[in-house]
């Protein structure tokens, strides 16, 4: 009875509600039918949904012949239980018909016809014609089964767990670094986080030390090179210029190299590998008024087409980069204008306009042998029709463009082409930008601006005038 009891306890005897099909199956055709079951879950890619299917017809079997083989012990405990009583029955009618006491062994032995009787009870068919080599066979057969679907689900579960453990490392990885990038920012953000205000930008007031300024600068005027060489970038992709002759090729200025530190007070010299730059550090009431003096070769160009590209308003913003707008406030003459231009703003600098007048001359050499001067000035005026407005700083300017051609003579009768001429370039520079800037930061500003300007509007001029008549 011990058997009955723990499959009760544990939820598989009969007196437990399980679910029942239709109709009982044999125990051999159970076996056989889900024989083959057991071994397709052995198959590969088999999910842990089928096996787990699988473990649900298995349990209906083994709960079934769990029930068959409760029967067949019930039944052989109710034989048992017969038996007691056919025996004591025996022996009460054989005291009665002899009363001569014997021992139980002749008792057993004598009585061989009872035997037969008990046995033939207690016969394997004999119970509810139940089969218990058949039945136990089954059973055996079901419980390996289960437990070889069990192990196969026992693996499927831990190489999901597997998978979802790398999933996890990788999710905890990106969020490391979402959370490292998140930090950064967040710094980076506080540090800034008080330069949105005014007493954050130029001004006579303004918290920010000369490094930050600095920083925020050259980041800014970074982006805007940045944004300009994608500009020029696409620009030669739709254009499509034919490329310049061999001989035409020509390096305008090399790269600049700048002394650390200029003692205040004391000039500069900086060289290129094609141009030189000179200038001054002065002060005057805390602003920096240095004047500047590049002096520059280029060849393939004339220093009428130098000094006409400079000073036409037409193609200003093909090499003008630092202007966010500009108009004509008023025309003088042919070669002299007015000009009101805003210039794009560098954060935390204000921003800067000018009003100025250009005028454009040629100037006839006193000498047959020197050559002629073309020059374009620029200097700041006032006009009613362009005030000075809080929006921006106005900035005073004096500037001049001075070029001279110089002609190296062709060898025979050939006529004279662009390898034979040669642009000598003087240009000054005079401003005062207004303002609170720092000192430090203007002078690093023009540093890095005047000679990418120059190179920039040399090679400008090359590339527009490859393949032209000359213009002298």
């Amino acid at each position: 009875m011990l058997f009955g009891k723990w499959f009760a306890e544990s939820g598989y005897g009969s007196e437990s509600s399980l679910r029942r099909h239709g109709s009982m199956l044999s125990l051999t055709s159970a076996a056989s039918g889900y024989s083959a079951t057991s071994t397709s879950s052995f198959k590969k890619g088999h999910s842990l949904r089928e096996k787990l299917a699988e473990m649900e017809t298995f349990r209906d079997i083994l709960c079934r012949q769990v029930d068959t083989l409760q029967k067949y012990f019930d039944g052989c405990a109710d034989a048992v239980s017969k038996d007691e009583l056919q025996r004591d029955k025996i022996v009460e009618d054989d005291e009665d018909d002899f009363p001569t006491t014997r021992s139980d062994g002749e008792f057993l032995h004598n009585n061989n016809g009872s035997k037969e009787k008990l046995f033939q009870t207690l016969s394997p068919k004999g119970i509810n014609g139940i089969d218990f080599k058949g039945e136990a066979i089954t059973f055996k057969a079901t419980t390996a089964g289960i437990l070889a679907t069990l192990s196969h689900c026992i693996d499927l579960m831990v190489k999901r767990e597997d998978s979802w453990q790398k999933r996890l490392d990788k999710e905890i990885e990106k969020r490391r670094r979402i959370e490292e990038a998140y930090k950064n920012a967040l710094s980076e953000l506080k540090k800034k986080s008080h330069f949105g205000g005014p007493d954050y930008e130029e001004g006579p007031n303004s918290l920010i030390n000369e490094d930050e300024f600095f920083d925020a600068v050259e980041a800014a005027l970074d982006r805007q090179d940045k944004i300009e060489e994608q500009s020029q970038t696409e620009k030669n992709r739709i254009q499509r210029v034919s490329p310049v002759p061999t001989g035409d090729v020509f390096s305008t200025m090399g790269t600049y190299r700048f002394a650390e530190k200029v003692t205040s007070g004391r000039g500069g010299r900086d060289e290129g590998r094609h141009g030189r730059v000179y200038r001054r550090e002065v002060e005057e009431n805390g602003i920096v008024l240095d004047p500047l003096k590049a002096t520059h070769s280029v060849k393939g160009v004339t220093g009428h087409e130098v000094c006409q590209y400079f000073w036409d308003t037409d193609v200003r913003n093909d090499w003008e980069t630092t202007i966010e707008n500009f108009n004509v406030v008023e025309t003088l003459s042919d070669n002299a204008i007015i000009i009101y231009q805003t210039h794009k703003r560098v954060w935390p600098a204000s921003q800067r306009d000018v009003l100025y007048l250009s005028a454009i001359r040629k100037i006839m050499a006193n000498n047959e042998n020197d050559p002629d001067t073309w020059l374009v000035c620029n200097f700041s005026v006032d006009h009613d029709n362009a005030p000075p407005s809080n929006r921006c700083v106005r900035a005073k300017i004096n500037i001049a463009m001075i070029c001279q051609t110089l002609v190296s003579p062709p060898e025979g009768d050939k006529e004279i082409s662009r390898d034979n001429i040669l642009c000598k370039i003087t240009y000054v520079a005079n401003v005062n930008p207004g303002g609170w800037a720092p000192a430090s930061v203007l002078r690093a500003v023009a540093k890095r601006e005047y000679p990418k300007f120059l190179k920039r509007f040399t090679s400008y001029v090359q590339e527009k005038t490859a393949g032209k008549s000359i213009l002298f």
